[in-house]
């Protein structure tokens, strides 16, 4: 399968910041300054939102990832156009880390206000959770669970394609839902009407039970589920407008 402009060059972006990275000599640093923090942590940046598209976490992150964006994206963009998939793609990308951090913030600001309900001043836990600490009695007022999202919501970092590949799987299936697909370790083909459905359905299931079925627990599963609504979004929209490409290409 010959691949198309866009994707051999989203392939060509990914590989080269994952060298870089990995070749750095430290890691941990181009990560905070090129992931997506949470906003309210210092290390943000607003070009954050863009860059962690980039970002991987490790070799089978971004194995599978570009895999997928190649068995996937070489088809959509040839029926969407270059134009018109590059702002699909990115869009799906920025969807999915907008959804996360209000996903995020939800988590963190509902136990925040409690601390404060409970004396604290929030100027004060900014102060102490920038510095990467904490107040071990805030563990008295949350509870340990808790407290544990409300460091883990202000300390998070996302990185990876992931969110973008949804939408681009989405738009698949909405296109080509009759085609059969299969996943490696289970090998019976299943129409796309049902496979992408179903890949969203354990994403939901992870991200509400905490329960990491096929991917490591750091997966950030409402991510998925965000670039998987805004690909449908749009998708569903172009359609309803019978979208013209002669604007695109």
């Amino acid at each position: 399968m010959r691949i198309t402009e866009i994707v051999k060059q989203l392939l060509i972006i990914n590989i080269i910041m994952f060298i870089g990275t990995t070749l750095s000599g430290n890691m941990d640093l181009v990560y905070s300054f090129l992931g997506l923090r949470f906003p309210e942590n210092n290390s943000f940046k607003f070009w954050q939102i863009i860059t962690h598209m980039f970002m991987h976490g490790g070799s089978m992150h971004i194995l599978v990832n570009m895999f997928t964006l190649w068995m996937f994206g070489v088809q959509i963009e040839r029926v969407l156009g270059s134009k018109r998939f590059l702002f699909f793609y990115i869009s799906c990308g920025l969807g999915a880390a907008i959804i996360q951090l209000i996903y995020l913030y939800f988590i963190f600001y509902t136990n925040l206000e409690i601390l404060i309900s409970s004396g604290y001043d929030s100027s004060q836990i900014f102060e102490i959770l920038n510095q990467g600490k904490y107040n071990t009695a805030w563990s008295s007022i949350l509870g340990d669970a808790e407290l544990l999202s409300f460091m883990s919501s202000f300390n998070s970092l996302m990185v990876g394609a992931s969110g973008a590949i949804m939408g681009v799987l989405v738009a698949f299936g909405m296109f080509f839902p009759e085609n059969k697909l299969m996943l490696m370790f289970f090998p019976v083909p299943i129409k796309a009407k049902y496979f992408i459905p179903g890949i969203i359905l354990l994403d939901l299931i992870s991200a509400t039970t905490g329960v990491s079925i096929f991917s490591p627990s750091n997966t950030a599963y409402v991510a998925h589920l965000g670039g998987a609504l805004t690909g449908f979004l749009i998708m569903y929209y172009w359609r309803i407008n019978q979208f013209n490409s002669n604007r695109w290409n």
